[in-house]
């Protein structure tokens, strides 16, 4: 009896521990979305509907098509991931991790070039959009969200 109590209480003391990680652990989608203006626009993709209208706010587009995207659970704030589509590629690397988000590294990628490289904070509270190159008649949008 008294070594069943004394395995209880270590593993109460293990599961204790761990769950302050598991707590603060977040994923994260990251997403490749062409934005365009169609006459017959599809349904916005489920990922990006709680920004729907800041999207078509601020770009002007009617239509936005996830090409490629990606979910990574962060529990250290230093993973990295990639998002890719059939040309293009972002590369996500998480730097370090505060109360109000993570900084990252986004490289994106066309085929092998590499187009973009900077630095971002990613907010806990709000997405991160930047505007990528021109694609046909759209325009490619580099979008990462805590959910």
């Amino acid at each position: 009896m008294g070594r069943s109590l004394a395995l209880v209480a270590a593993f109460t003391a293990l599961i204790m521990s761990a769950s302050p990680k598991l707590q603060g652990a977040e994923t994260v989608w990251s997403g490749l979305v062409i934005a365009e203006n169609v006459a017959q626009p599809q349904p916005i993709p489920l990922e990006l509907t709680r920004i729907e209208g800041s999207l078509k706010k601020l770009f002007g587009y009617n239509q936005f098509q996830v090409i490629g995207q990606s979910r990574k659970l962060l529990t250290t704030g230093q993973e990295d991931w990639l998002a890719t589509s059939k040309f293009f590629g972002l590369h996500v690397d998480a730097r370090g991790e505060s109360e109000a988000g993570y900084v990252l590294n986004l490289k994106l990628y066309k085929e092998k070039e590499l187009l973009l490289e900077t630095d971002a904070k990613l907010s806990k509270r709000s997405p991160l959009v930047i505007k990528g190159p021109q694609v046909g008649s759209g325009q490619l949008l580099l979008i990462l969200v805590v959910q």
